[in-house]
């Protein structure tokens, strides 16, 4: 019984010490890092273009998508599929288009 205390008093504490180090919740860290994986499950999934170029994080469901991407349809259709993903409150689209190089 002692040890299972000492766990849950253990796990508490970290949970306090996240909070006050990211200034967000265990069950925000979690959603977040939950929107985060689906909206990248989203995009991966997409046929109609190659999305293996983006990056996405998010921050108290606003998702942030950078990286590059061949056109500006792309570009569009990206920040679409994100928005598609539950939880999801905005999307800050700061992918940039690929140029052609000579």
């Amino acid at each position: 019984m002692g040890r299972l205390l000492m766990a849950l008093v253990l796990t508490i504490g970290s949970l306090a010490a996240c909070q006050a180090t990211t200034g967000k919740s265990a069950s925000q860290t979690m959603d977040d890092a939950s929107i985060t994986v689906d909206v990248q499950k989203k995009l991966t999934s997409d046929r109609t273009a190659n999305f293996t170029r983006v990056d996405v994080e998010t921050k108290q469901g606003v998702v942030q998508l950078s990286g590059i991407v061949q056109t500006s349809e792309h570009m569009a259709r990206a920040e679409d599929l994100a928005k598609q993903v539950s939880g999801v409150r905005r999307v800050h689209n700061n992918l940039q288009v690929q140029t052609a190089q000579p």
